[in-house]
């Protein structure tokens, strides 16, 4: 079988791969997708979509616990963890499948398989699903890796699959383990924190950072941390795991943290402490494709080293986050395109936790900026005075904003509380058109929305906040 010709050949279907090649067929390319599972990539998968799910069961867990609050009376009730794990595949195979039309409705070509650079212009299939396409050949001008990443694990505790899970395994759980000890503080972590002890587990965080979320704001992991202790989540932070032994099924950590050293037992041990870039095995070396600490090395475009190659989305490890990868995919697939293109600004993309309470950031915080030699203005407003947060019952947290004093520069924004992670949008416009805060202040904010809480903490930065 001779070499089959595409204008671009993308090696990776995830959301980073998939909207690559929905634009660039937009841009009248001829597009080839090889990817060696489903459509979706872990986000759809394994991922966002389906954690996103189990949250949002959790959440009514809480509400039918707490039902008494509204004025229900719920004598007994049970919650079916296994009738939770079924609806969230439900979801995510929904958006697969929806996936896999927007494929033939651009008609791309998409191959399952594994694929392989084997010069700067040629991609190999092997272990492909059709056999047909086994042993197949696809040459291009261009050619995207968009091949993700996967979770890391930590010395001493090696992914079994059983007692020591990765998310992956987390997502495929269909009864609540119990107790559970969690292995990082950060987004993925906190998250099957706030699930499987909505479930009523026994679940501890450890994180070897001063606090929990470590990235985020000081004020938002303070006020994160008030909340997790209230929801009876245990959590150990500056510590660090120095013994992992396996017993009758089971693990047992040796934990220090503050100078002291404890024993936790646990059924399962979910190691969420980052991923590391998926770049073996696809002939990178041999094309001297540069590598930097284990990333795809690209510029802002997306351009690797090697002309006609580009890598976009965790492979690259700018920003490990859904968005932008397809972000990026966008822009690879227009630069390569010939069309005009800006870099993406990493410091206007939103970081959103979808724990509870939610956590939602984008910028610098307020100690980045005062570090980077900025003089700050701080805007911050308690969702407890806003009347829809009230109303919903959920007013824990606020909306703070870091500002340059001289040039009235939206720096960064942090949220905490109710729905923040859908509050994200309008913050985003704002920075990337760097709007003032007087400027997002002037828009008029329906009332009564969480919205209000943005709009307070922008006049709060010019001390002239209405409602405290």
């Amino acid at each position: 079988m001779g070499d089959q010709s595409f204008d671009l050949i993308i090696i990776g279907g995830g959301p980073g791969g998939y909207v690559a090649a929905i634009r660039a067929a937009q841009l009248g390319l001829q597009v080839a997708l090889v990817e060696r599972d489903n459509l979706g990539g872990i986000c759809l998968n394994w991922g966002c979509i389906p954690s996103k799910a189990l949250l949002r069961n959790a959440e009514v867990v809480r509400l039918v616990r707490d039902a008494k609050d509204y004025g229900i009376s719920i004598e007994k009730f049970s919650a079916d963890y296994a009738a939770a794990q079924a609806r969230s595949r439900v979801v995510s195979n929904r958006l697969v499948k929806g996936v896999e039309f927007l494929m033939k409705k651009n008609k791309i070509q998409v191959i399952k398989g594994e694929a392989m650079l084997t010069a700067r212009d040629r991609v190999e299939i092997s272990h492909a699903i059709d056999r047909a396409d086994d042993g197949r050949a696809l040459t291009a001008k261009n050619i995207i890796l968009a091949t993700g990443a996967r979770a890391r694990s930590i010395p001493g505790l090696t992914f079994d699959g059983t007692n020591v899970i990765s998310s992956r395994e987390a997502l495929e759980l269909k009864q609540v383990p119990n107790p559970i000890v969690v292995i990082g503080a950060s987004a993925v972590g906190m998250e099957f924190a706030t699930i499987f002890r909505s479930y009523g587990a026994e679940v501890t965080v450890l994180e070897m950072l001063p606090h929990l979320l470590p990235r985020e704001d000081a004020d938002v992991s303070i006020e994160f941390e008030k909340a997790v202790k209230k929801a009876g989540i245990n959590f150990r932070v500056g510590a660090k795991v120095e013994r992992a032994t396996h017993r009758g099924g089971k693990v047992q950590l040796q934990v220090s943290a503050n100078g002291a050293t404890e024993t936790i037992d646990a059924e399962k041990v979910l190691v969420a402490v980052g991923v590391q870039p998926n770049v073996e095995n696809l002939g990178l070396e041999k094309l001297g494709v540069e590598l930097e600490r284990g990333a795809i090395k690209v510029d802002d475009y997306g351009r690797t080293n090697v002309p006609g190659i580009y890598a976009i989305g965790d492979v690259t490890m700018k920003l490990a986050l859904a968005h932008v990868a397809s972000a990026q995919g966008v822009l690879a697939a227009e630069t390569l395109a010939g069309k005009a293109t800006r870099p993406l600004d990493l410091n206007n993309v939103p970081r959103c936790t979808y724990a509870s309470p939610q956590v939602a950031s984008l910028g610098l915080t307020e100690q980045q900026a005062k570090d980077a030699g900025h003089e700050v203005r701080v805007g911050k407003f308690q969702f407890r005075a806003n009347g829809k947060a009230l109303g919903i019952n959920e007013y824990e947290g606020f909306v703070k904003l870091v500002v340059d004093k001289k040039y009235g520069e939206i720096l960064g924004a942090h949220l905490i509380g109710p729905e923040v992670t859908d509050l994200t949008g309008e913050l985003s416009l704002a920075k990337s058109m760097e709007l003032t805060p007087e400027e997002l202040a002037h828009a008029v904010h329906a009332h009564p929305t969480l919205t209000e809480v943005i709009a307070e903490a922008a006049l709060d930065s010019m001390g002239m906040a209405i409602h405290q």
